[in-house]
């Protein structure tokens, strides 16, 4: 198989019940392919014994694991940007510590990746082993993202991915506090493509994706690839002056034409189109909030991550 050599980026929160495991099939998977290869775990602040875990097997992979200690609770995709600070492989592969996407199918991404020529290798998971939620949260993300990029994949939710040098270089280089990796990769390449992979049950512990960063994920993509909502707003504000314009031209005409008493029985009436056009203010301003508060943490240029600590063992 390919000779080049080979990083896995792995972000870390809170996994100790899967990382013997992980690292198990990891290393013979890597072991397997006859390249140089390493992989950099990145602890995300985990409160358990994750990192003192992950210190134990750095220390006894002969320079094969990586830990980079991060100062707080980033998330997820600060994570991996993290690891791909601190890796070296000509090839960057992305995979979470669950052990859903199975570490057998790395070798096949950097296949395909060699076999096609693309920068940018996504994976497919065939048969998910998700709640109805995660898969309908995950198909809608597909469509934003679609729409957004300009880019037909169809799984843009797995983070088993495969990037060539080039790529990783080119988004260290521009970094963002706010972004979301698999559709920021489409930005920096011109061949991307994806190939199906196999899909398995958390191996232990429960996942640690709530509502709350699902949400935060919508917006980091919404805001960070379109001004579409913007767009939207405005044709929304137009339409609502032009109607609230009609209706006053028909209060009017029914308070000359049929007097007084007609004008109060639709006092109602006027009242619940009044908090419709309340409640749309404030959802716009909203939407503006979101953009002026991912201008001011670029503005403030505070890093999205902090690392405190790279552990390599001898």
């Amino acid at each position: 198989m390919s000779q080049e050599s080979v990083s896995v980026v792995i972000p870390v929160y809170n996994e100790e019940a899967n990382i013997p495991q992980l690292w198990s099939r990891i290393s013979e998977v890597m072991n397997k392919m006859g390249c140089e290869w390493e992989t950099i775990f990145v602890d995300d602040g985990s409160f358990d014994r994750s990192l003192e875990m992950l210190r134990l097997i750095a220390s006894e992979s002969g320079g094969k694991a990586v830990v980079v200690e991060l100062a707080h609770n980033s998330g997820q995709h600060p994570a991996v940007f993290a690891g791909m600070s601190q890796a070296k492989g000509d090839i960057v592969v992305t995979i979470d510590a669950d052990l859903q996407n199975p570490p057998e199918e790395i070798p096949r991404l950097i296949e395909a990746l060699r076999v096609n020529n693309w920068e940018v290798c996504g994976s497919i998971r065939v048969s998910r082993q998700d709640s109805l939620f995660r898969k309908l949260a995950s198909s809608i993300v597909a469509r934003m993202a679609q729409k957004m990029t300009k880019t037909n994949l169809t799984d843009w939710g797995s983070m088993l991915r495969a990037f060539r040098r080039p790529v990783i270089q080119r988004m260290l280089d521009h970094p963002e506090h706010s972004t979301y990796i698999p559709a920021l990769a489409t930005l920096y390449s011109k061949r991307v493509g994806e190939i199906p992979t196999s899909h398995e049950e958390r191996a232990a512990g429960k996942s640690n994706y709530s509502l709350k960063k699902l949400l935060d994920l919508y917006f980091d993509l919404l805001t960070s690839f379109s001004d579409a909502p913007l767009k939207v707003m405005f044709y929304v504000g137009v339409f609502l002056a032009f109607a609230g314009i009609m209706l006053a031209g028909v209060l009017m005409f029914g308070r000359l034409i049929l007097g007084d008493q007609w004008a109060a029985e639709g006092v109602f009436t006027l009242f619940s189109l009044l908090f419709f056009f309340i409640g749309s203010q404030f959802f716009a301003l909203g939407l503006l909030g979101q953009y002026i508060s991912r201008i001011y943490r670029e503005v403030r240029k505070r890093p999205s991550y902090v690392i405190r600590e790279v552990f390599r063992g001898k």
